[in-house]
C-alpha cells in the first residue's frame, strides 16, 4: 500500500491531534536519535542529547500511560550509554535488538550473520581507507558506512566501493545495503525493519490491537524511518512525524523542522500530559507558534 501526504506541521496541528491524546488510553511515543532528537554531525559520536530534551524524555516516561522509546540504527549499548534515561524501551540497529519494561529482544538471523558482517566491515575498512573523510563503523548486528566528512567528489566512489564489497554478500542473501544521508546502512538480509520492530512494541504494550485505545507515535528524519512511518499510518490511529522540510517526500503525515521544534513538541505533550489532556489547548498552541517564529 502506497502512502504519501501532504506534510501538515505538527504544532500547527496541536487542536486536531489533542483530541486523539484525549481519546487515547495508552500511549506509545517513540523517535529516532541522530537527526530527530539530536542534530546531524559529522561523527557519530559527536552526537550528545541536549540535556533539556533528556529531562523532557524522562519526564514524559514518568506520565501515566505513557510508554517512551528510542529507535536508532545505533548499537544498542550506544544508545542506552548516550540517552542514560532508565525505564525506556531502548531499540537500536533498526529494531534488531530491543530492550524495555517487560520486553527483550533480539533477531536470531542478525546473530547468526555477525561473523559474515565481521569480514564485511575488516575489507570495507581496507577499501576506503585512501578517502579521506570516510570510515565504516561496526555496530555489531550492522554497519553504516558514513562519508559526510568526505569531499563531495568522493561520494560516487564511496557507492563504487560498498557495491563491490558487499555485492557479494548481497547475492547469496546474507546482507543488503541500504542508503541514508550521507550514509550507507549494511545490514543483514533478514525480513526485519523499524517499522517490524515498531510493530512488536505497540503488539507488546497494546493489547488488543486498535481496539486497544493505543495511539502509537513515531517521529524520525531518514529514509530507514519510512517502514516506520507506514506502520503507524496503516494502523489507522497514530500520528507519524517527518523531521525536516514540508517539500521533503515522505510517508508521514505531520512535520517538524528540526530537533529543536522536537523538542517544542514534547514540552508541549508534558504540559498537556500533566493537565490530562482536558484543558483548553489554544493556549499551548500560541506558545509553540511564538517559539518558532
Amino acid at each position: 500500500m502506497s502512502l504519501e501526504f501532504d506534510l501538515e506541521h505538527l504544532l500547527a496541528a496541536w487542536p486536531k491531534i489533542a483530541r486523539q491524546f484525549q481519546d487515547a488510553r495508552r500511549i506509545l511515543l517513540l523517535a529516532d536519535y541522530d537527526g530527530t532528537l539530536t542534530p546531524i554531525v559529522g561523527r557519530p559520536e559527536q552526537a550528545n542529547l541536549a540535556e533539556d530534551t533528556r529531562q523532557a524524555i524522562r519526564n514524559l516516561a514518568h506520565q501515566r500511560h505513557f510508554k517512551v522509546g528510542i529507535i536508532s540504527g545505533r548499537a544498542l549499548a550506544d544508545l542506552k550509554d548516550r540517552v542514560g534515561i532508565s525505564g525506556i524501551i531502548y531499540a537500536g540497529n533498526h529494531g534488531l535488538e530491543i530492550e524495555g519494561p517487560g520486553i527483550s529482544f533480539v533477531n536470531p538471523v542478525a546473530e547468526e550473520i555477525q561473523p559474515v558482517l565481521r569480514l564485511v566491515h575488516y575489507v570495507l575498512d581496507r577499501a576506503l581507507g585512501t578517502i579521506r573523510g570516510a570510515f565504516v563503523e561496526n555496530k555489531g548486528l550492522t554497519l553504516s558506512v558514513h562519508y559526510r566528512l568526505a569531499e563531495d567528489h568522493h561520494a560516487r566512489e564511496v557507492e563504487r566501493i560498498v557495491k563491490d564489497v558487499v555485492g557479494g554478500v548481497e547475492a547469496v542473501g546474507k546482507a543488503r545495503v541500504t542508503p541514508g544521508k550521507k550514509v550507507y546502512e549494511v545490514r543483514p538480509a533478514v525480513s526485519w525493519d523499524k517499522g517490524k520492530a515498531i510493530k512488536l512494541l505497540m503488539k507488546r504494550y497494546g493489547k488488543g490491537g486498535r481496539h486497544s485505545g493505543l495511539l502509537p507515535i513515531y517521529i524520525g528524519d531518514d529514509l530507514t524511518d519510512e517502514d516506520g512511518f507506514r506502520v503507524i499510518e496503516n494502523y489507522g490511529n497514530g500520528i507519524s512525524v517527518y523531521v525536516g522540510e514540508a517539500s521533503h517526500p515522505a510517508t508521514a503525515r505531520y512535520y517538524l523542522k528540526s530537533p529543536a521544534e522536537v523538542a517544542v513538541f514534547f514540552d508541549i505533550l508534558l504540559e498537556q500530559a500533566q493537565k490530562g489532556f482536558r484543558e483548553n489547548v489554544s493556549e499551548e498552541r500560541n506558545i509553540a507558534h511564538s517559539v518558532l517564529e
